[in-house]
């Protein structure tokens, strides 16, 4: 082996595992908006004791599979499972305090009020993908 081989990086690929988009949309109109509102509302609620927000992020964070039964996407290599870096904890801290929160509500609610129209319902899916990387700066 020479040195430009060994410098030469894997490809990466991201896979989506999970329902299709027929049950996805299924799921969200008889269980998905009335149990995500109820989600959304207990993580905001688990907020306030100081001791409970780690479990009102890891709500906000699995916000995609209680409204849409969408599982966030896995990276792999050939080698297997690639585990992507995250920001630094004092940082993630610090945008939740001061930005994540309200942040991940607005997106929550615009997401929301999207899948309430059927045009709407694959934007308002997309956007809540995003709300674990808008809450705490989660890298997927």
């Amino acid at each position: 082996m020479n040195a430009a081989n060994s410098n030469q990086q894997q490809p990466v690929y991201a896979v989506k595992q999970g329902p299709g988009c027929l049950l996805q949309i299924l799921w969200f109109v008889f269980i998905g908006w009335w149990l995500g509102s109820f989600a959304v509302g207990l993580a905001y609620l688990l907020f306030l004791p100081i001791i409970t927000i780690p479990l009102g992020i890891s709500i906000l964070n699995n916000m995609p599979k209680i409204m849409a039964l969408r599982e966030p996407a896995k990276l792999v290599s050939p080698y297997g499972p690639v585990n992507v870096p995250q920001h630094n904890i004092l940082l993630r801290t610090l945008w939740f305090i001061f930005v994540g929160w309200w942040l991940a509500g607005v997106v929550l609610a615009l997401g929301y009020a999207l899948c309430m129209t059927i045009i709407g319902l694959p934007i308002g899916f997309v956007l809540f993908d995003t709300v674990p990387g808008l809450l705490t700066l989660r890298k997927s």
